[in-house]
């Protein structure tokens, strides 16, 4: 699942020029017993089966130094905003765990790890997914990682509150719909009050549509 998201475009450049590392584990590579185990039946019953302790436990004994952050990535988390893809960009060693079935034994979120995300409220069949979109994230805010710097900046959601503005491009009339006169006009004034307006109406939008 993340052979593929890792070995393409802007994430595979910062790594071809060393500018991030990133290495994915195989938790049954700390589990017990001939047949590697790593979930089992949650105590007092119920649907699915949950991640053991120890394992994982064991795996962020070897995996861990004084500078790592561990992640959970759960439904029951920090919902995943602009704002904290910044914070964990700023962090030297980053540790994601992705849950599975049912999730994970809670002694796992109760002392081993610095933080849960969730990046929506909605189900998904595991947290690798979730891990990908954290991760591509967070990559691009690190300095290099997009040739141009200023790109950063500029990204939707770097306000919190709004939503970008909209974008066109050639041609300037396609099929009668026409891009915006004051885009075409050169007065740069006009087209940054422009680009404001309209992404307070989207984001006013959004909002609406949300409640």
């Amino acid at each position: 699942m993340f052979k593929g998201p890792f070995d393409e475009s802007i994430i595979k450049r910062a790594q071809d020029r060393n500018l991030v590392e990133i290495k994915t584990h195989y938790l049954r590579n700390w589990a017990e017993g001939k047949h590697q185990v790593v979930d089992d039946r949650p105590y007092g019953g119920g649907v699915g089966m949950v991640f053991m302790v120890e394992p994982i436990f064991k795996a962020l004994q070897d995996l861990k130094h004084k500078n790592s952050h561990v992640v959970l990535m759960d439904a029951g988390g920090q919902k995943f905003t602009q704002a904290k893809a910044k914070d964990l960009s700023k962090l030297e060693h980053l540790i994601f765990i992705s849950g599975r079935y049912e999730g994970v034994d809670n002694r796992i979120r109760e002392h081993l790890i610095d933080e849960e995300i969730s990046i929506g409220d909605y189900v998904l069949t595991g947290g690798e997914i979730p891990a990908l979109v954290v991760i591509d994230s967070v990559i691009r805010l690190i300095p290099g990682v997009l040739e141009k710097e200023e790109a950063t900046l500029l990204e939707s959601f770097s306000d919190p509150n709004l939503v970008e503005y909209p974008q066109y491009t050639r041609p300037e009339n396609f099929n009668n719909w026409k891009v915006p006169e004051v885009l075409l006009s050169g007065n740069h004034k006009k087209i940054e009050g422009w680009k404001k307006e309209q992404a307070k109406q989207r984001s006013n939008s959004r909002k609406i549509n949300e409640l």
